[in-house]
């Protein structure tokens, strides 16, 4: 099973030449495996920005190419860049309740989303024990401007893709531990797969043939737009009426 965990599929396409390119400009494999992950890790999570790609299947090599994505869709790079450096990962399957994409999904859109959303994070190898990482999906410039937005509070938070229960200090650097953003949104535990492709033969999210087109060619765009204003600009703020003149 270990050989299994490292393997390539349709998915985790680490051979693209555009895969291979990448590690060798980093020099990944030349790092011992704790700092290989952390370093890989912290790529996925800043320069792959969080935003919502065509679909959940998409190949690793297509989410580099996209620059951005989601729990499923950065995992996969994720899982594809470790395996390339020989280091052994898997997907853990999960549904994510919609009420934390609230605010990164714009609320005038908010009511077509499902009330439960296809999730998993990413479980990687290390001196014989598997560690969850999770917290990748965040970048964190999109991180620190919601925090800003919000005053850095300590407390549990739900909302704009983030799911945690300190804001101020979420669980997201690699200190060979478990990371986290959106665990305390889970809904449904589906266990664990050998690799994505595994996961998504028995899980889809069930949007129907109109949402799924929808989805794909006007909201996610509509989505990011609103992600990258966010990240650019942080949360807006309501306005205060000005005092009346009596």
């Amino acid at each position: 099973m270990a050989n299994a965990y490292l393997e390539s599929t349709t998915m985790l396409n680490y051979p693209h030449p555009d895969i291979q390119a990448l590690i060798i400009d980093h020099g990944w494999r030349e790092l011992p495996t704790y700092d290989a992950i952390g370093a890989i890790y912290t790529f996925v999570r800043d320069q792959i920005a969080f935003g919502y790609n065509s679909g959940d299947t998409i190949t690793a090599a297509k989410v580099l190419k996209d620059g951005y994505g989601q729990c499923n869709t950065k995992g996969t790079l994720l899982m594809a860049l470790l395996r390339a450096v020989g280091i052994p990962c898997r997907v853990h399957g999960f549904t994510i309740y919609n009420d934390l994409q609230k605010g990164a999904i714009p609320i005038w859109l908010f009511s077509l989303a499902p009330e439960r959303i296809l999730h998993s994070w990413v479980e990687v190898q290390i001196d014989g024990k598997w560690i969850n990482l999770e917290g990748y999906i965040i970048d964190a410039e999109y991180l620190g401007s919601v925090q800003r937005s919000l005053a850095d509070q300590c407390e549990a938070f739900s909302g704009y893709g983030i799911a945690t229960p300190c804001l101020a200090n979420p669980k997201v650097d690699w200190q060979g531990e478990d990371t986290y953003i959106q665990r305390e949104g889970i809904a449904d535990d589906f266990g664990i797969f050998t690799s994505p492709d595994e996961f998504y033969r028995g899980h889809q999210q069930p949007l129907g043939r109109l949402k799924s087109v929808l989805y794909r060619w006007v909201i996610r765009h509509l989505m990011n737009a609103n992600v990258r204003r966010i990240r650019r600009k942080g949360i807006p703020q309501p306005k205060v009426p000005e005092p009346q003149l009596k």
